[in-house]
């Protein structure tokens, strides 16, 4: 029986480098050799495909899941690149926030469809769309941690605020457990000022959650999602590979 961690990615702001997070970390783990399972939670389906998914040959996704009662093992796209399976989403995901809002249970519908897999995957990754709605809400319930991308640019912070009183929120009243795995710094530029800088007051800000490695800028992690594949495969020698594998194994060390 493995010890399951559930991991929502989650940042409100948009353009962070969440599904480029959620796509290459998730690979980098499968690659040392760990079992893992990626939840495409984000009506845009980037990570579902950025990693070949063709969501058109997709029966049924996280969408079926949440408001059909699906079961999950039938949404699993198996070992889309190794010791890697997701979950796929698709456009019908779009009006799933409207549609939860009148289900029974409704923050718990991702919760309860996750529980027959603890203990089969080591991580499982939630990709959250760049919002605070039921969706993003719903992860906040079913993870156990949080894992957070934050940009090196100005107003870095600004929008970690709102979704930290989000999470104390999801704490207070729906999962008391729910805390903060790790902050990821993202396209960081080493010859500019303002990089060092955003980095030096998230470190202040958050402490030991910031991982040491920080993710570069590069123009390889950019193509990557258009051959549909991770880092680790597009461009394995490259900085984003050996940057998003360092981070997998300071996940691996945090446990």
């Amino acid at each position: 029986m493995k010890d399951t961690k559930i991991i929502a990615i989650i940042n409100q702001k948009g353009g962070v480098g969440k599904t480029t997070t959620a796509i290459n970390l998730s690979a980098a783990l499968g690659e040392l050799g760990k079992s893992v399972l990626l939840i495409d939670l984000d009506p845009q389906g980037n990570s579902s495909s950025g990693l070949g998914v063709e969501k058109d040959e997709v029966d049924c996704c996280i969408y079926d899941v949440l408001l059909n009662d699906v079961p999950i093992d039938e949404t699993v796209v198996k070992q889309v690149t190794p010791g890697l399976d997701v979950v796929p989403a698709t456009i019908n995901l779009a009006g799933a926030e409207v549609e939860l809002v009148s289900e029974m249970a409704r923050e718990n519908r991702l919760k309860d469809a996750l529980a027959p897999l603890r203990g089969r995957y080591d991580y499982i990754f939630i990709d959250c769309p760049p919002s605070l709605g039921l969706l993003t809400v719903n992860a906040l319930v079913a993870a156990d941690k949080l894992l957070i991308p934050i940009q090196c640019e100005y107003y870095a912070l600004e929008g970690v605020t709102k979704l930290l009183e989000s999470m104390k929120r999801v704490q207070t009243r729906l999962n008391p457990s729910i805390d903060i795995f790790g902050v990821l710094m993202t396209m960081y530029d080493g010859h500019t000022n303002l990089s060092k800088q955003v980095v030096g007051e998230v470190r202040t800000y958050f402490g030991e959650k910031v991982f040491d490695m920080v993710i570069p800028r590069t123009v390889k992690l950019s193509e990557a999602p258009s051959y549909q594949q991770p880092i680790t495969q597009y461009d394995p020698s490259g900085k984003g590979a050996i940057a998003y594998t360092e981070v997998a194994k300071e996940v691996i060390e945090r446990g």
